[in-house]
């Protein structure tokens, strides 16, 4: 099971962005554990300056913007 964290406040590219993560693990059929990270203390420590960030276990792999289907793919298949 891959452990995801989508980083920022809430706003709309955010939940859009838990929303495709969610999307393309359930399209590939791997488990994720989803969370949504909104707190600013806990965003910093990640170091995101720009959000939404996307975390996978444990390492940031996306900051600023929505993040495309296959970078999504790539990250839940390594």
């Amino acid at each position: 099971m891959k452990d995801v964290k989508v980083l920022g406040s809430g706003c709309k590219r955010c939940i859009e962005t838990a929303a495709l993560v969610q999307g393309e693990a359930d399209r590939l059929g791997v488990p994720i554990r989803l969370e949504k990270v909104t707190d600013y203390a806990e965003i910093a420590k990640f170091g995101i300056a720009s959000t939404p960030g996307v975390v996978v276990d444990g390492k940031v792999v996306h900051a600023g913007g929505l993040p495309k289907a296959e970078s999504i793919a790539a990250w839940l298949s390594s």
